[in-house]
């Protein structure tokens, strides 16, 4: 797979992320109803997704790089974590039918009532964890070219 495998790892994880939110919504309201919240909220679940590939082919690389990093998965996983609990934000005000019996009515209230809120943190987090990592990709790679060069 060679200097692909970043990518196709990106990719994965960008698509494992989709099936987890379309299947949280699916089970919970039903496979119809997860299609309805993904057209209306694509916009913001499709960038989420791509994010986190981003951060985790990234990361493969800096890995790559650098052999292991120290920090960078727990930003990677702090980032997947909010984004993933973002996209699922979206139907959680549909949990409230069952949300008595285990006791979680004010958190579904709560996050259906910030969904859009929680969106953008976790663009936010998405962001952020390319940042972090982009930057420890490019002094990696400094780091590299100035052994190669002496």
């Amino acid at each position: 797979m060679g200097a692909a495998r970043p990518v196709v790892v990106g990719a994965l994880a960008a698509a494992a992320l989709l099936a987890a939110y379309f299947l949280i919504l699916s089970l919970a309201s039903g496979s119809g109803f997860a299609l309805t919240q993904l057209r209306e909220f694509w916009f913001y679940v499709v960038p989420l997704a791509a994010g986190f590939g981003v951060q985790i082919g990234l990361f493969v690389h800096l890995r790559r790089l650098v052999g292991a990093t120290r920090g960078s998965g727990t930003v990677v996983t702090a980032s997947g974590t909010t984004s993933t609990a973002a996209m699922i934000s979206c139907c959680a005000h549909y949990l409230a039918n069952v949300a008595p019996v285990i006791g979680a009515t004010g958190l579904v209230t709560f996050a259906a009532q910030y969904q859009v809120e929680f969106f953008w943190v976790g663009l936010a987090f998405n962001l952020a964890g390319i940042a972090f990592i982009g930057n420890k990709v490019l002094n990696a790679t400094k780091d590299h070219a100035q052994c190669a060069a002496a």
